[in-house]
C-alpha cells in the first residue's frame, strides 16, 4: 500500500516534538535538581534561621595582646594589676568574635517582634518565642563570660569620690556588661522597646566606643 504524499513528514515532524519536549523537560528537571537551596545566593538576604542561631561558646586563648594606655591612662599604669590585663585581654576576645553577630540578633528580634498593627512588642508572632529562646541563650552565655571579668577589673576612688578604671576601656567593658544584662532582662520578661531599648542603645554606644579606641588590637 502506498503511503500518501507527506504523511512521512509529517510523521517524523510529530517525533522531533516530542523528541524536543523530552530533551526540555529533562533539562528542567535536571536544572532543578542543581539549582541552590534558597538564600545560597549571596546577593538574597539571609533568613532568620540564618542570623538568629545559638553561638559557640567562646574559650579564650594565649595571644600577644597588650592594654594601651594613651593619656590620662598613663599616669594610673601602676595601678594595673595582671589580673586586669588578663580579664580585658580575655573579653576582648569575645567581643571580637561575637558582640557584632549577638548585636544583630537582638536587633533582628527587636524588628520581627512589631507586629502588623505596629505594636512594638507582640511577643505572639510566629516564630518569635523561638528566636526569643535563642538570643536569650546566647546572651545568656555572653554574659556568663563577662561577668567575672567585668567585676574583676580594678576600681578605683578619685578625690571627689566618684570611681574610676585605672585600665583604658575597663569602664565600657564593665558599663557592656550592664546594659547587655538589662537586654536581656526586659526581653525574657516580654517587656516593649520602651523597656530594652534605652539599654540596647547605652550598649551599643559603649560598643562602639571600644571599637573606635582599637584597645583590642
Amino acid at each position: 500500500m502506498r503511503t500518501a504524499p507527506g504523511a512521512g513528514t509529517a510523521s517524523r515532524h510529530r517525533w522531533n516534538v516530542a523528541a524536543v519536549a523530552t530533551i526540555l523537560v529533562g533539562a528542567l528537571v535536571a536544572g532543578a535538581a542543581l539549582a541552590p537551596a534558597p538564600n545560597a545566593d549571596p546577593s538574597l538576604p539571609p533568613t532568620d534561621d540564618q542570623l538568629i542561631e545559638p553561638l559557640p561558646v567562646v574559650v579564650p586563648q594565649p595571644t600577644n595582646w597588650t592594654p594601651k594606655f594613651p593619656f590620662p591612662y598613663d599616669q594610673t599604669r601602676d595601678q594595673i594589676t595582671p589580673a586586669d590585663i588578663r580579664a580585658e585581654g580575655e573579653m576582648c576576645q569575645w567581643f571580637t568574635t561575637q558582640y557584632k553577630t549577638l548585636n544583630d540578633q537582638i536587633g533582628r528580634l527587636q524588628f520581627n517582634r512589631i507586629s502588623p498593627n505596629g505594636t512594638d512588642w507582640d511577643y505572639s508572632l510566629d516564630g518569635v518565642q523561638r528566636q526569643v529562646d535563642i538570643v536569650t541563650a546566647n546572651i545568656d552565655q555572653a554574659l556568663d563570660f563577662l561577668a567575672p571579668r567585668a567585676q574583676s577589673l580594678t576600681q578605683r576612688q578619685d578625690f571627689a569620690g566618684d570611681n574610676y578604671f585605672p585600665l583604658y576601656q575597663g569602664q565600657a567593658f564593665y558599663g557592656l556588661w550592664q546594659q547587655l544584662s538589662n537586654v536581656n532582662n526586659g526581653i525574657k520578661a516580654h517587656q516593649a522597646d520602651w523597656f530594652t531599648g534605652p539599654s540596647y542603645l547605652r550598649m551599643k554606644r559603649l560598643a562602639s566606643e571600644i571599637n573606635r579606641s582599637h584597645v583590642c588590637e
